[in-house]
């Protein structure tokens, strides 16, 4: 890999012509969210590094993830690598799990130390990502919390990305839904009525931002899978709270989730393109920073798809999805969840016997992620690419017979936070078979066109040629 951490990612990005540098002076609002929009909405989809920000003293830098040539950059791979061949490099990086990190007490992270009269407004480039939210969030920072049952367990210390709410110079609020893994460390937690020890890290490199939006098993390291993807351990330091975190990352904030006190947080701009509500939340205090010097602040713009987040979380959702039908059901070829974190999904398999494809939609509704977030799923052919949306729609448009390859299942569980959940966290699911029935399923008259031969060879001929050409 080309990079350690953020800053020698951004230098990548810019050899690369996925960086835009601005020099002139911005307001928070409204332009610090309208860049990190409008990044999304280019062709390449670059970074854009903002290096004075108008009331602030650091710079911010957003859409890091923000294209599928930014993603590949990230993996090490050329830059217009298509997103079916990111897929399966990914799938076999994840068979190099784990990779276990080093740990330094010379991390970078810890230049500078603020132990008192702590004023993240003073640190932090904070602006309201979305017009109406509630107040200003940091929508990337990657959170570390420890299982309170088994505080040596290096694999259930969980890394994940959470909505976090700045409610004052010191305090913060978080949303952990119920299953998310730190809602239940802090669960086991409020059971004691202690404090959870937690980590705040902002500005970290990316294929670490990648894998704590993972939905990964409970036992399994964030850290571990990233040094697999990397193909190199993941440099790690201690927190002052005990808690492993990335030794380069540009900012830390240290502190604990006070238990059993609930505050009001939102409404935010969330993934599905749509506010949520306020709710009561649980209140973090923050009793110590760490940061670099002249840290970059990176956040993440969440808006109508596609945006940065849509990115960041498309392959990574539809590959442990991927691997978890795989282990059952082997004749699975490819999982596209890349729509709104896996609320649609698009699986293609070959059938063993009919009615198959609808068995393998619902072994997807019993996995941890496709329980809670998958309403909409497609199934295809094997010989259908779940990641060519015409394909999808000619399989759609003539394989599926509404009387009998359409299924609904009411009363299930559902994505809070999709604003057709009602109430909040209960779905009907929709099943929609699209794949070519096989027997004993009634047969109808399909003869499919055979492929041409030698698709691949020209099809590859001609995409090194334009490559090479570039």
């Amino acid at each position: 890999m080309r990079y350690n951490d953020l800053r020698e990612f951004i230098k990548v990005l810019k050899e690369e012509e996925q960086l835009i540098e601005i020099e002139d002076e911005v307001m928070p609002e409204p332009d610090l969210s309208a860049i990190g929009k409008s990044a999304a909405d280019i062709d390449n989809g670059p970074a854009v590094w903002i290096k004075r920000v108008k009331g602030y003293n650091n710079s911010v830098l957003l859409n890091v993830h923000g294209s599928w040539q930014n993603h590949a950059i990230m993996l090490g791979l050329p830059k217009n690598t298509t997103v079916k061949e990111q897929f399966f490099e990914l799938d076999k990086r994840w068979s190099n799990y784990p990779v276990k990190p080093v740990w330094t007490e010379e991390a970078p992270i810890k230049e500078v130390e603020i132990t008192e009269n702590i004023n993240l407004f003073d640190i932090l480039p904070l602006f309201r990502v979305n017009k109406y939210d509630g107040g200003f969030y940091l929508s990337k920072a990657l959170t570390v919390t420890r299982d309170p049952d088994d505080l040596d367990n290096f694999e259930k210390q969980n890394v994940g990305i959470y909505r976090i709410q700045v409610k004052g110079k010191d305090s913060l609020a978080i949303q952990p839904l119920q299953f998310h893994d730190i809602a239940i460390h802090l669960k086991k937690a409020e059971e004691r009525n202690e404090k959870l020890p937690i980590a705040i890290c902002i500005g970290n490199e990316p294929v670490l931002n990648l894998m704590a939006s993972t939905p990964i098993e409970y036992a399994q390291s964030e850290y571990e899978f990233a040094g697999a993807l990397k193909g190199q351990p993941i440099e790690l330091t201690k927190s002052s709270n005990g808690l492993d975190i990335p030794a380069r990352s540009e900012i830390v904030l240290e502190g604990y989730i006070i238990p059993r006190v609930r505050k009001l947080e939102g409404p935010f701009g969330e993934f599905p393109g749509s506010y949520s509500g306020a709710r009561l939340q649980p209140e973090i205090k923050i009793t110590k920073v760490t940061h670099r010097k002249n840290p970059i602040f990176e956040n993440l713009y969440i808006g109508m798809p596609w945006t940065e987040v849509d990115y960041l979380v498309g392959l990574n959702t539809s590959l442990p999805l991927y691997r978890q039908l795989k282990r059952d059901f082997p004749e699975v070829a490819a999982v596209n969840a890349m729509y709104t974190h896996g609320i649609g999904v698009i699986i293609s398999t070959k059938c063993r016997f009919g009615g198959y494809g609808k068995s393998v939609a619902m072994r997807l509704l019993s996995t941890p992620h496709g329980m809670p977030y998958s309403k909409i799923i497609i199934v295809v052919d094997e010989t259908v690419d779940p990641f060519n949306l015409p394909q999808v729609m000619w399989a759609l448009t003539t394989r599926v017979r509404p009387d009998k390859d359409v299924v609904m299942i009411p009363n299930a569980p559902g994505m809070p936070l999709d604003p057709s959940s009602e109430p909040a966290g209960m779905h009907t699911k929709l099943i929609i078979d699209a794949t070519t029935p096989v027997p004993p399923d009634v047969s109808r008259n399909v003869n499919a066109l055979d492929t041409p031969e030698k698709v691949d060879y020209w099809y590859d001929y001609m995409k090194n040629f334009i490559r090479g050409n570039k």
